[in-house]
């Protein structure tokens, strides 16, 4: 009897345990905001997605919105078509714009969707054609690099 209730009490431990391994994967894997409300699906072209992923937040006015469903390469155009889905609660007009923005200084990438003027709302297969790719650190670093040896090369010459 007495080892039936310490077996009892492993089990409830390694159950906690496995539950909680589960709450953490979801965590991580960004699948536990999966919802079940209807929606509908928009796309966008990029020029440059950065670190944008699949299941990444579509935010609006810092609500999400919505979720990115894929991410292809279009080998026309040379840019990527982002397709997410919009839950149909949240209705955007055919001039609102996308920006690939950041959460916090290096943190994951989300899509920004701002709203346009327009009475028209997409839907279900709508392109937003305004948009804004993601700004690379290393390309920033980069062009404040080649602007700081452009100006020293001009003070030198001035001096001369």
């Amino acid at each position: 009897m007495r080892k039936s209730a310490i077996d009892i009490w492993v089990g409830i431990f390694v159950a906690i345990g496995l539950l909680a391994a589960l709450f953490l994967a979801l965590k991580v894997g960004n699948m536990n905001a999966v919802s079940f409300a209807p929606t509908y699906t928009i796309s966008a072209r990029f020029d440059n997605i950065g670190g944008l992923k699949p299941r990444a937040p579509v935010k609006s006015a810092g609500v999400v919105v919505g979720r990115i469903s894929s991410i292809s390469f279009d080998d026309k155009t040379y840019q990527a078509t982002v397709a997410m889905t919009i839950e149909d609660a949240y209705q955007f007009p055919v001039d609102s714009s996308a920006k690939i923005l950041t959460s916090g200084l290096l943190g994951e990438q989300y899509i920004g969707l701002e709203a346009g003027g327009s009475d028209t709302m997409l839907a279900n297969g709508g392109k937003l054609t305004q948009t804004q790719s993601a700004i690379v650190l290393e390309n920033l670093i980069s062009q404040f690099l080649y602007n700081k040896a452009a100006d020293s090369g001009q003070e030198r010459a001035a001096a001369k």
